[in-house]
């Protein structure tokens, strides 16, 4: 990369909590750092599990906005001071601001910004479902480039924001990287994968509607029915408490565990029988190429959008329908009777994260 433009890349979110898309702009991070590339991560709060991944060839500047909406003001000021040769953000409130900092501060800086979700699908009130889509027609076309993680979630933003198709572009996310191969090499600290014990399911994702670990847990019910087995369910989020009284109301307490985020989830994931995704949308599952990764069985519902893309089609990994209990037993069942399905290293390639810097790197060029 020529450094035709002074000043670092910045990367803009809110913070860096125990998400996806969060850990993915980390991951970019290090492997553009690692090109020689000056880099600035630039949060509203410098909050969250992956400040401690933060390679320290990166500079972290915390805005100390508290609140996203109070962000604008401090980011123009950074903007204007520092004068990046290109503001990367993502996700969609962070995307506004950006767009609007760079315009008050002068449009020195261009700016791309980038979709994680399948946006139609997003829950929303009736407020912002009336004002989204009109406020990203109105202001997306400012961006020197609009990124979406899969071609489902870019057909889908095209549509629901009412840009041309050909506007946005797909850079699948760095996911496969060499720290997380080590981290597959480590031992879980759980009992349940201990020698002898029955195979385990997993499942990871924020404990959020979105993942739809209901639907999960209902079907494991019925597969321990009829073989021996436990389910584990990793992450946070604000519907933990209602997942625990499901998990008593099926009796399902000796056999299902919510042990809470773990940074070394692909662990867990090689050393699982099955790895199942149950979301009801998806921008891009991590988790599901992270799965493939550590040779894991998976399956996974063909949600919007992603998995039918990883997947191939389902020839990587059973697809089920959304929210479909009865499908995902069957599924589930099927797989755990099988051997597991190697993902080819040419499925893999597009995920990786020297892949998706090259990406990046040549839209921050053409910036």
């Amino acid at each position: 990369m020529t450094n035709s433009r002074p000043g670092p890349v910045a990367f803009f979110l809110p913070a860096v909590r125990g998400g996806g898309a969060q850990r993915v702009i980390v991951n970019l991070i290090e492997g553009i750092t690692e090109r020689g590339v000056p880099v600035d991560l630039v949060l509203t709060a410098a909050t969250g599990v992956f400040l401690a991944q933060l390679p320290s060839a990166a500079r972290l500047v915390d805005l100390r906005a508290g609140r996203l909406r109070r962000t604008l003001g401090p980011l123009t000021s950074y903007l204007r001071r520092e004068r990046p040769r290109v503001l990367v953000s993502s996700m969609s409130h962070a995307n506004l601001v950006a767009l609007w900092a760079a315009r008050l501060a002068g449009r020195t800086t261009p700016v791309v910004v980038t979709e994680h979700n399948t946006l139609s699908a997003v829950e929303q009130g009736v407020l912002e479902r009336g004002l989204w889509p009109p406020l990203m027609r109105l202001f997306y076309p400012w961006a020197s480039h609009v990124v979406a993680v899969s071609q489902g979630a870019a057909d889908d933003l095209a549509h629901t924001a009412g840009l041309p198709r050909d506007r946005v572009q797909v850079v699948y996310n760095p996911v496969i990287t060499p720290a997380l191969m080590a981290l597959s090499r480590q031992a879980p600290d759980h009992p349940w994968f201990a020698p002898r014990q029955p195979p385990v399911i997993l499942g990871v994702g924020r404990l959020t509607r979105q993942k739809d670990f209901p639907t999960l847990i209902r079907a494991f019910a019925e597969v321990r029915r009829r073989r021996a087995s436990r389910l584990m369910i990793l992450g946070e989020g604000e519907d933990q408490a209602a997942l625990q009284a499901l998990i008593g109301e099926l009796g399902l307490a000796d056999d299902v565990a919510l042990p809470g985020f773990r940074d070394n989830a692909i662990a867990y994931m090689a050393r699982s029988a099955l790895f199942a995704l149950s979301s009801a949308w998806e921008g891009l599952p991590t988790v599901l190429i992270e799965a493939l990764a550590a040779g894991t069985r998976v399956v996974s519902t063909d949600c919007p959008s992603g998995p039918r893309e990883i997947l191939q089609e389902g020839r990587l990994g059973t697809l089920v329908p959304v929210g479909d209990a009865a499908a995902l037993t069957g599924a589930m069942v099927d797989a755990l009777d099988q051997p597991p399905v190697t993902a080819p290293l040419q499925a893999l390639a597009p995920f990786t994260r020297d892949a998706a810097v090259d990406n990046y790197l040549r839209l921050i060029e053409n910036a």
